[in-house]
């Protein structure tokens, strides 16, 4: 089911996030990619299932309970990574593509 999840998420991801458009985001400096999370997440026309997701991604990670304990070495680190990456996946997936472009074309 996991497994199934992560690979619909990630060519979803793959699917959205092609080519230019995912390397002008990875070529936003760090504090330029915090300021177009943050705009995405603000933008009106971004969906509420979307924004939703980024606050149950950072409970998810304050958490003390993991599907995988963060003592256990690596394992417990990469769930946390995937969490990250299935939900960036899920909000750039649900958000549209002109409120990704305006925001990014904003910052750039």
């Amino acid at each position: 089911m996991r497994a199934a999840l992560v690979a619909a998420s990630t060519h979803a991801y793959n699917r959205i996030v092609k080519g230019d458009l995912r390397k002008r985001i990875m070529a936003l400096r760090f504090r330029a990619k915090l300021k177009f999370g943050w705009r995405v997440f603000r933008d009106p026309e971004t969906p509420l299932a979307a924004k939703a997701v980024i606050p149950a991604m950072i409970a998810y990670l304050a958490m003390p309970l993991d599907i995988i304990p963060d003592f256990i070495p690596v394992l417990g680190q990469l769930d946390d990574l995937l969490v990250v990456a299935l939900g960036l996946g899920l909000v750039l997936l649900m958000t549209p593509g002109h409120v990704i472009e305006d925001h990014l074309s904003a910052l750039e």
